[in-house]
């Protein structure tokens, strides 16, 4: 394992710093500008410099760079910006899985330099209310007419509909086969007639997921990626790049902040800072954080010697966010009383520890439940038996339900 930049990665920091420094918007730029617009406004300015989408080829408003030098480039761009990213579906799933299954060149070349620039915004249309956990179960139904396809039910928790300009969408279109070989993969138009966008609202009392639903919705076949039934390929294409993009980040909230916290407030006059019980859980979990930061580091040299990471993602996922989740826990109950106050001017550190408690059960089901991120690491990491599935080569129409008794 190698901690260090090479000459030519350093090089390549020093650059992303120098844009950074020049580039970065003013808090005078932003002034006026709802989040997603100067989240537009800045990757703009980054698409204009050639600092957006960096791996992606430059015909579509990339640089052709390496993985690492996306990871450097990610590293410096955290250090001094704080805003949404409305932007990483559409550019770390949908455009990867346009260039690996879009076989109309005019395509690509329409949609993606769009969504490098931030011009335009790409939701994920894939779970479904009876699906939970299981993807190859959508019901969502997709039947030819002609040169169409008309597209009936229900997708739900699709982050960023309400302002997404399109989407990448999965549906059922031949229920007689078993349920991984009867899917088709398409993009659309969230303008499509048909389609209703309700925001769901959470415990944060936030809208960002929403339920979607299709009245008979008309998608030309031109817009399928990949052949008919091949839905599930076409998928696990979006799934990898999606565990890739969401990580094990997403809260800020660490071991310092609740360290920090601890120093602050009192246990039995003494500050809890002094507590042993406060001081292992802070071990633990300091533990647990060096043990992440490490494993990511054995990202990062894979990816500076060209090679392709193994499981890291679905373990910095499986353990990180259960991991802020007690952190957060814990440090409203060093609270007491106040802990359930959650007021950017009254709440200690602006409500950090409230806002991520109730955010965080999102990020255990985004990219994958905790169960599916350990099933994964179990059969495809140890080699364990797969799970017994009921439903393994039976016609998805066939496949027993509640409905049916």
């Amino acid at each position: 394992m190698d901690f260090n930049d090479t000459p030519q990665e350093a090089a390549f920091r020093a650059e992303a710093q120098a844009f950074l420094k020049d580039y970065y918007p003013t808090a005078e730029d932003f002034k006026g500008l709802n989040p997603i617009e100067q989240a537009q406004l800045w990757a703009k300015r980054k698409f204009d410099n050639g600092w957006s989408t960096l791996r992606w080829p430059k015909d579509y408003g990339g640089r052709d760079a390496s993985p690492i030098e996306q990871v450097i480039f990610n590293q410096e761009e955290g250090k001094v910006s704080d805003l949404g990213d409305p932007f990483q579906i559409g550019q770390g799933m949908a455009g990867p899985t346009l260039m690996a299954w879009c076989k109309n060149k005019d395509y690509l070349e329409r949609y993606l330099p769009k969504l490098s620039s931030g011009e335009e915004i790409w939701c994920q249309l894939f779970s479904e209310p009876a699906g939970g956990s299981d993807l190859a179960a959508m019901r969502t139904k997709a039947e030819r007419d002609g040169d169409d396809w008309i597209i009936n039910g229900q997708k739900i928790w699709t982050s960023g509909a309400h302002y997404s300009d399109f989407g990448i969408l999965v549906t059922r279109s031949d229920p007689t086969v078993p349920k991984h070989k009867g899917l088709t993969y398409f993009f659309l138009d969230m303008k499509t007639p048909g389609i209703e966008i309700k925001p769901i609202k959470q415990i944060s009392g936030t809208s960002n997921f929403n339920e979607v639903y299709f009245t008979d919705v008309r998608i030309p076949d031109s817009q399928r990626l990949g052949d008919v039934g091949q839905g599930w390929s076409v998928a696990l294409t979006t799934l990898m790049n999606e565990r890739a993009a969401i990580g094990g980040g997403g809260v800020s909230v660490g071991v310092k902040s609740v360290m920090q916290l601890a120093q602050k407030v009192n246990i039995d006059d003494k500050p809890a800072i002094e507590d042993k019980q406060v001081r292992a859980k802070l071990a633990d979990w300091y533990v647990q954080e060096a043990g992440l930061k490490f494993t990511s580091y054995r990202t990062l040299t894979a990816l500076s010697r060209g090679s392709t990471p193994g499981p890291e993602n679905s373990i910095g996922k499986l353990v990180g966010a259960p991991k802020t989740q007690d952190m957060a826990s814990f440090a409203m109950d060093l609270m007491e009383e106040s802990g359930a106050i959650w007021d950017d001017e009254l709440s200690e550190l602006a409500g950090l520890f409230q806002g991520t408690f109730l955010a965080i059960p999102g990020l255990r089901i985004a990219g994958g439940t905790d169960e599916i991120m350990a099933n994964i690491i179990a059969e495809r990491v140890l080699g364990l038996p797969q799970e017994p599935r009921m439903d393994k080569g039976i016609p998805f129409n066939e496949v027993p339900t509640s409905a049916k008794g």
